[in-house]
């Protein structure tokens, strides 16, 4: 009898129990993404393998369950539980500091001009080059951490500042480190065609990653020194075509990693329409995309990684999330965190989509729990609060879920618990009894 047997953790009587989905949908899309599902006076149960057990009324739990079976038993009157947040795309593993690019982007200067004049993404692969692997280990878990006091327990981190293979393989080995030694998920994405290396052209680049470093890749992969799940490319005029892009995605398929790539963000490129030809899991940013690409990949369920912070802070036209969600297209939220888009908040992103990208709350909330969890190709994990899931949640200590989206920056007070496989991975001593005030 389920009573009986030890549990991990109880939370007890939410106010309100913030389910996402509850019928084992893989993604929300139109109305579903705009009425989730909530339950008021609920309990959720945590078992012994880090997996939900139980989702229900609160009386209904404690009849099911006796106390006594519970490692740790929460308390969660008046408070609200949620899925852990997953962000959907992230670069967090680099050396070398760009606030000094901040005030050149603020004085006029776009992505590409400081791109051409050796800043932005080459000044990341100088230094992280430099780097040693203890180093950017340090930094990331740092990083890591911070992600995880704002909520996320499922991140997306891509290698991209080496462009060589010895450095892009240095930065794979610290992200399958962390992976490994922290509690936080993590989703590891090679990114190697994220530039063109200084001294190549993009045909000689594309060349070298798909006949060295993708092989050495899926020696690495099959001997279990190293676990990628996607491959990206920066699909952008002046970096790799769409050709280029074309050859690399489907090398990086062809070794078993899930397509998820930057496209469309500068200029038109028709990368939505590429992604939706071969299969691609997601495609990030979309700020340029055409209304054939939106068409294309709400036809091939390729989820559409949306990303405010970059929109926000290089003063680019916003994505239209708005056409993507009426079309059907899956939309999915991340951070972008990088040197050039500082921000590990996935609720700032949320607040963030819905003003500027007029998402609602409860759009937003799903891009950033079952949506940014198929676009990972997690979502029969993580994403929702349904049995058999893994115990993923954040408690917030307030009275209605939407805080977490209104209060602007106001998640360091307002997060009271985040939970990873039902163990409580950050405890906030000092949040206020009544934060919503």
């Amino acid at each position: 009898m389920a009573g009986r047997e030890r549990q991990r953790l109880l939370l007890e009587n939410a106010q309100q129990l913030v389910l996402v989905c509850g019928s084992g949908e893989r993604y929300l899309r139109r109305d579903g993404a705009a009425s989730i599902a909530v339950l008021r006076g609920a309990s959720l149960v945590v078992g012994l393998d880090g997996c939900i057990k139980a989702v229900g009324q609160a009386d209904v739990i404690r009849n099911q369950f006796s106390e006594a079976t519970f490692e740790r038993i929460i308390d969660c009157s008046g408070k609200c539980v949620l899925p852990g947040l997953v962000d959907a795309h992230t670069h967090p593993v680099w050396a070398g500091d760009r606030v000094h690019e901040f005030a050149m982007k603020l004085a006029g200067a776009s992505y590409m001009e400081i791109h051409q004049a050796g800043g932005g993404i080459h000044f990341t692969v100088e230094h992280t080059r430099k780097a040693t692997e203890e180093e950017l280990l340090g930094t990331f878990k740092h990083r890591l951490d911070r992600m995880l006091r704002a909520g996320s327990t499922l991140v997306e981190c891509k290698s991209g500042y080496g462009l060589n293979l010895e450095t892009e393989l240095k930065m794979l080995r610290v992200i399958e480190r962390a992976r490994k030694s922290m509690d936080i998920g993590i989703s590891s994405t090679y990114c190697g065609a994220h530039s063109v290396p200084k001294g190549k052209t993009a045909t000689e680049a594309t060349d070298d990653i798909i006949n060295n470093h993708l092989p050495k890749l899926k020696e690495l992969k099959l001997s279990g020194e190293i676990h990628v799940n996607n491959i990206d490319v920066f699909c952008e005029k002046g970096v790799f075509d769409l050709e280029s892009t074309r050859r690399i995605l489907q090398a990086g398929k062809d070794i078993g990693l899930q397509i998820n790539f930057h496209g469309d963000e500068l200029h038109p490129m028709k990368s939505a329409e590429l992604g939706a030809e071969l299969g691609a899991r997601a495609i990030s940013h979309l700020e340029e995309v055409s209304d054939e690409g939106i068409t294309a990949m709400a036809r091939a369920k390729c989820a559409a990684v949306l990303l405010p912070t970059t929109a926000y802070m290089l003063r680019l036209k916003q994505p239209q999330a708005r056409k993507m969600l009426e079309e059907g297209v899956i939309v999915a939220l991340g951070s972008d965190f990088n040197p050039n888009a500082y921000c590990f908040s996935m609720p700032m992103v949320m607040h963030l989509a819905c003003v500027n990208m007029k998402m609602s709350m409860n759009e937003a909330l799903a891009a950033a729990t079952i949506n940014a969890a198929y676009a990972l190709g997690k979502s029969d994990t993580h994403g929702s609060l349904e049995v058999g899931k893994q115990g993923d949640l954040v408690v917030i200590n307030s009275s209605r879920w939407e805080h977490l989206i209104y209060q602007f920056g106001g998640h360091e007070a307002l997060i009271n618990y985040v939970i990873v496989k039902g163990k409580v991975v950050y405890q906030n001593e000092r949040c206020e009894t009544m934060s919503s005030y």
